[in-house]
């Protein structure tokens, strides 16, 4: 219907017209004496006339409603397009925000662990299977990344360990992946012990605690560093948090399920520890 009356409109103001000159006409030639033929052609045409007219005012009323139309559809777009550059412009604000908040935590965290090195890295892909856990990172040899390299949030929560590196880039295990072993302590208590990944807590995001001293009294929301011992990996980044303990399958020994103080699902951007004091 719209295309319609753009395409005819003129055409039916233009027949409009003609039909309205031509009765006109005709009314002159009859005169102004209202005989009986002039007034039963008056009887007949005025009707007519009155409904070109409500035509003709019916037509201009459409083609204004097509114009406002396009000019309304003319600025819903542009509203739209501009309702996107505020969106980005607001999600572009939010990533500066979140930055400069991991860059104030990494401040931090420099402060307190003067003797670590950094190298800041994105990741790039993430791997969750029930075979393994693991990251890509954008960082590899080129920027001192090397095997076994422990990765860190930007408060010192440990992600995991550098487990492949390539030129630029490298895989990291992370702290729940079956691979994992690597030395622990109880903060509340000094009780040290293994922190290993176990296929059963890995698919629900958690890392065992194991070979505990017998005397060990573990409580729920026990903080578990890392021990440091060996010099394999550094002392004192968090691993997570004691939210179980269990008897181990000899009934002998007990365990401890630990949730990662890190965010594994949601990582942006990770801390390469690639040089630290080794503390004994």
């Amino acid at each position: 219907m719209k295309d319609f009356f753009r395409q005819n409109g003129v055409l039916i103001l233009v027949a409009a017209a003609l039909l309205a000159a031509i009765l006109g006409v005709v009314s002159l030639l009859l005169g102004g004496n209202a005989d009986p033929l002039s007034n039963a052609v008056r009887v007949v045409v005025t009707p007519v006339r009155n409904g070109i007219n409500q035509v003709v005012g019916w037509t201009e009323d459409v083609r204004s409603y097509l114009t406002e139309h396009d000019q309304l559809k003319e600025e819903v777009a542009r509203l739209e397009e501009e309702n996107a550059q505020l969106r980005e412009q607001a999600r572009e604000g939010q990533d500066a925000l979140e930055e400069n908040e991991r860059l104030r935590e990494l401040l931090e965290l420099r402060e307190k662990r003067r003797d670590f090195a950094f190298e800041s890295a994105t990741v790039t892909a993430m791997t969750s299977s029930n075979w393994e856990s693991t990251l890509t990172i954008s960082k590899g040899s080129d920027f001192g990344v090397a095997l076994n390299d422990c990765v860190v949030t930007e408060t010192g929560a440990l992600v995991g360990v550098v487990s492949e590196v390539g030129t630029n880039w490298a895989t990291v295990s992370t702290i729940v992946d079956t691979s994992i072993e690597i030395g622990g302590v109880v903060a509340r208590t000094d009780s040290a012990g293994i922190i290993e990944g176990d296929f059963e807590l890995m698919g629900r995001g958690r890392v065992r605690l194991s070979y505990l001293p017998e005397a060990t009294q573990l409580i729920a929301g026990d903080e578990v560093l890392t021990s440091g011992r060996g010099g394999v990996y550094p002392s004192g980044l968090v691993v997570g948090h004691v939210e179980e303990i269990h008897m181990d399958e000899s009934g002998l020994t007990r365990y401890a399920e630990v949730t990662p103080e890190a965010d594994l699902e949601h990582l942006v951007q990770v801390f390469v520890i690639t040089d630290f004091d080794i503390v004994e």
